[in-house]
C-alpha cells in the first residue's frame, strides 16, 4: 500500500522523547501519530540542522517546526530573550501560527506572540511591550517587524531560530528586502528553517544565502486510496441533522465515524443519534485522557456503531476497519481530509467517505477537490429534506491565495 500513512505505523509523538510538559500538551490536543513531513523533519531540527522543507499548508508542517524549537528553548532554559523568529507572509498565517503554539506550549513556560500590520497604536505598543520583555517565539510578517526594527529597540541577539514559513508566497508578494534586512538582524550563528510549497530556482537563492549545509525533506500531498469511495452533499446547516439520520437510517451493523468542527457540535449529534436509537459514542476535548482510551477501545471492540469526534482528536483515532467516515463539516485542509477518509478501506476492504458542504464550506471544499486533482461526485439531497443550495463555489471577498 502506498500511502505514507501506513508505512512507519511504529512511529509515535512519544517517540520523539519531548520535554514531559510539552508532551502533556501533545497529548491534550489528541495527537499521536505524526504526519510525514513531522515524522522526517522533527529529528532533523532536533539534531539542530538548517532544513529546506516542500511541504504545503495542510501537511502538519507548522507543528513539524514548532515541536523541536519548543523542546529545544526548555531544554536550554537558561537566558531570557527571544528565541525563535518565524517570518510568515499574511497575518492569517501569524494568527494561525500563534494560535497552535499557544495549544502545543499550554503546559510549558514558553512565551509566544504574533506580530503583524493592520492593527491600532495600542497593539504596536503591547508588541513593543512584548518585545522588549523577551517574548520567547515570535511570529510575524515582515513588513511590520520592519518598523519595529527601525525604531531600535528590537534586540534579536539571543535567536537561536529562524523559520522562513510558506517563503514562495513571500517572494511573490514582494517580501524579498524586507526578508534579508531581518536577517541582517539575526544572530550569523543560528539554525535556519525554510519552508515552501515549491522550490523554484528564486527559492533556491535565497535558500543558499540564508541556510548552512541544509537536509532536504520533500513531501508530496499523499492522495487517498483508489478503493475509497468518496461522496458529498451540498446542504445547508438545518439539513446536517436529518441527513445523517436519513443515511445512518441504512447502516445497520456497520462501523462509523463521524467528525464535527466543534465541541457543541459534537455534543449536539451525539445526543440526537442516541434518540435515534443507534449505539453512539462521543469523543471531544472535554474528556480525559481515560475516557478517551475507554470510549476509543469500545469503538475499536465494535461495542459502539457510531463515534462522533471533534477535529481537535483525529489525528489520535487510530481504528481499523471503519466502514464509513462522515465529515459533517468541511475539514479545514486537504491533509486532514484526506488523514481522516484514510481511516477506511484499510487492507483489502473498501470503504466509503462522505462529507457535508455547507455554502461557506464550498470554497474550502474546492481546494480540497484542486489537491486530490478530481471533482469529488455530488448526492442528491432527498426530496423531503428540502430545498437544497447549489454547489457553485465562489472565492470569499478578501481572500487572497498563492497564485
Amino acid at each position: 500500500m502506498n500511502n505514507p500513512y501506513y508505512h512507519h505505523q511504529q512511529l509515535k509523538f512519544s517517540d520523539f522523547n519531548f520535554n514531559p510538559q510539552l508532551a502533556e500538551g501533545i497529548d491534550s490536543l489528541g495527537f499521536e501519530i505524526p504526519t510525514p513531513i513531522q515524522e522526517q523533519g522533527i529529528p532533523i531540527i532536533m539534531e539542530g540542522k538548517d532544513l529546506i522543507g516542500s511541504a504545503q499548508t495542510g501537511t502538519g508542517k507548522t507543528a513539524a517546526f514548532l515541536l523541536p524549537i519548543t523542546d529545544r528553548i526548555l531544554k536550554e532554559n537558561t537566558s531570557p530573550g527571544i528565541k525563535a523568529l518565524v517570518v510568515v507572509p499574511t497575518r492569517e498565517l501569524a494568527v494561525q501560527i500563534d494560535q497552535h503554539m499557544e495549544g502545543l506550549s499550554y503546559f510549558t513556560s514558553v512565551s509566544s506572540l504574533a506580530i503583524y500590520g493592520g492593527t491600532d497604536g495600542a497593539t504596536f505598543t503591547r508588541e513593543k511591550d512584548a518585545l522588549t520583555s523577551g517574548v520567547n517565539v515570535v511570529v510575524c510578517t515582515p513588513g511590520r517587524m520592519i518598523a519595529h526594527l527601525n525604531m531600535g529597540y528590537v534586540d534579536f541577539s539571543t535567536i537561536k531560530f529562524l523559520i522562513l514559513d510558506e517563503a514562495d508566497r513571500m517572494l511573490d508578494m514582494g517580501f524579498y528586502d524586507d526578508i534579508m534586512k531581518i536577517i541582517s538582524h539575526v544572530p550569523k550563528k543560528r539554525q535556519t528553517l525554510l519552508f515552501s510549497a515549491t522550490i523554484p530556482t528564486d527559492i533556491l537563492n535565497l535558500a543558499k544565502k540564508v541556510l548552512h549545509d541544509p537536509a532536504e525533506v520533500n513531501i508530496a500531498l499523499s492522495k487517498p486510496a483508489e478503493k475509497i469511495l468518496q461522496l458529498a452533499y451540498s446542504v445547508y446547516d438545518t439539513q446536517k441533522l436529518p441527513l445523517v439520520k436519513y443515511l445512518l437510517g441504512t447502516s445497520k451493523g456497520r462501523t462509523i465515524l463521524i467528525f464535527c468542527s466543534t465541541k457543541s457540535s459534537t455534543k449536539l449529534l451525539s445526543r440526537e443519534l442516541k434518540r435515534a436509537g443507534l449505539e453512539v459514542q462521543e469523543i471531544h476535548s472535554d474528556l480525559d485522557q481515560k475516557e478517551r482510551e475507554r470510549v476509543m477501545n469500545s469503538f475499536r471492540a465494535k461495542e459502539i456503531q457510531v463515534l462522533v469526534a471533534t477535529d481537535v482528536v483525529s489525528r489520535g483515532i487510530d481504528v481499523e476497519n471503519i466502514d464509513l467516515v462522515l465529515n459533517y463539516d468541511v475539514p479545514n485542509d486537504a491533509e486532514d481530509y484526506i488523514h481522516r477518509i484514510g481511516r477506511t478501506a484499510r487492507a483489502e476492504a473498501s470503504g466509503v467517505a462522505i462529507t457535508f458542504i455547507n455554502p461557506d464550506g464550498q470554497w474550502k471544499f474546492a481546494e480540497i477537490e484542486k489537491l486530490l486533482g478530481k471533482k469529488v461526485y455530488k448526492g442528491v439531497v432527498p426530496k423531503q429534506l428540502g430545498e437544497a443550495p447549489e454547489y457553485n463555489p465562489k472565492k470569499p471577498r478578501g481572500f487572497s491565495r498563492r497564485r
